[in-house]
């Protein structure tokens, strides 16, 4: 495909403080890209023109793509062709007032007082077996942590038992972007994390001696294991949950629920804006519409005139 004429592998290295998933993503946007010019006969960057990515849009259209997705990699096309602006390559950036196709937003589902019920309620008394105790306590203080922190997935599973502060009352997040923030640990999260940390996560660490050698990624100052004794991953953290859960459930519904309870409960928008992480306020903005919702009922019930 002669991809190295384009610079993709460049511009990929340059996204050092992306999130992996992120990376993979603008690779698989710019490999696609790459051969969809090859089959037209365009031989590198300095035969793009705006015209050229409005076919190419275009033929992503014919072939079904959602916008959503069209609107992902036209994003990916604009940082892409900004770089190669940047280090001097292009004259002029073809995206310049590149459209987008735009989809539908989602309104982000909010878990009910009964599916949080019993994602969280813990199994009566011990097992017998170990293994299976150790587990039941980690997956409940995950949830606990996910929803009374708003942390993503990622975040989560890439906690280390140094970034409590003493008493465990608050927690370092290492965010996207290389962001960090502080946010703090609720009560329930901090007796499931004093549970998981002084009785069971031991359990798992010690899997690691009877599990599959390892390949550099073995548990060190991780708090959340798998059941082979290596770091949790957001795959595993999405099983979790899908099987405490009474219908399939991401791990970021919670998230969504997190700052919809606080903004309904009277939180300020700035300070969920800084519990979640976000660096614009307009994402924030978009839980707001439950909130609406919320405030239409309590007047509907409330009113005598509603």
């Amino acid at each position: 495909m002669g991809i190295d004429r384009w610079g993709f592998d460049g511009f990929i290295a340059s996204l050092t403080s992306r999130s992996p998933a992120t990376v993979r993503a603008y690779r698989a946007d710019l490999d696609g890209f790459g051969i969809w010019c090859d089959r037209a006969g365009i031989e590198g960057p300095e035969s793009v023109d705006r015209t050229t990515l409005r076919r190419y849009l275009a033929a992503l259209t014919t072939r079904g793509y959602a916008p959503s997705s069209i609107a992902r990699k036209t994003t990916t096309l604009r940082r892409y062709f900004a770089w190669l602006t940047r280090r001097g390559r292009l004259v002029e950036d073809p995206t310049l007032g590149l459209g987008a196709p735009r989809g539908p937003k989602r309104v982000p589902h909010v878990l009910s007082e009964v599916e949080l019920d019993r994602m969280l309620r813990p199994a009566p008394g011990d097992s017998g077996d170990e293994l299976r105790d150790a587990i039941e306590v980690r997956d409940r203080c995950a949830i606990e942590l996910l929803y009374g922190s708003g942390l993503r997935a990622a975040e989560l599973c890439a906690i280390a038992l140094g970034d409590f502060d003493d008493g465990r009352r608050r927690l370092l997040v290492h965010g996207k972007g290389s962001k960090d923030r502080m946010v703090p640990v609720t009560e329930p999260a901090r007796d499931a994390l004093d549970d998981w940390c002084a009785r069971h996560r031991a359990v798992l660490c010690r899997r690691v001696a009877v599990g599959e050698p390892l390949i550099g990624d073995a548990a060190t100052d991780v708090v959340f294991l798998n059941r082979r004794g290596r770091p949790l991953t957001p795959r595993d953290l999405r099983r979790i949950i899908d099987a405490r859960a009474p219908r399939p459930t991401h791990p970021h519904e919670l998230r969504h629920t997190f700052a919809t309870h606080l903004l309904e409960g009277g939180a300020d928008l700035r300070v969920v804006q800084e519990l979640l992480g976000h660096a614009d306020l307009s994402t924030t903005q978009g839980y707001t519409h439950v909130t609406r919702d919320h405030l239409r009922r309590v007047l509907d019930s409330a009113h005598p005139r509603a």
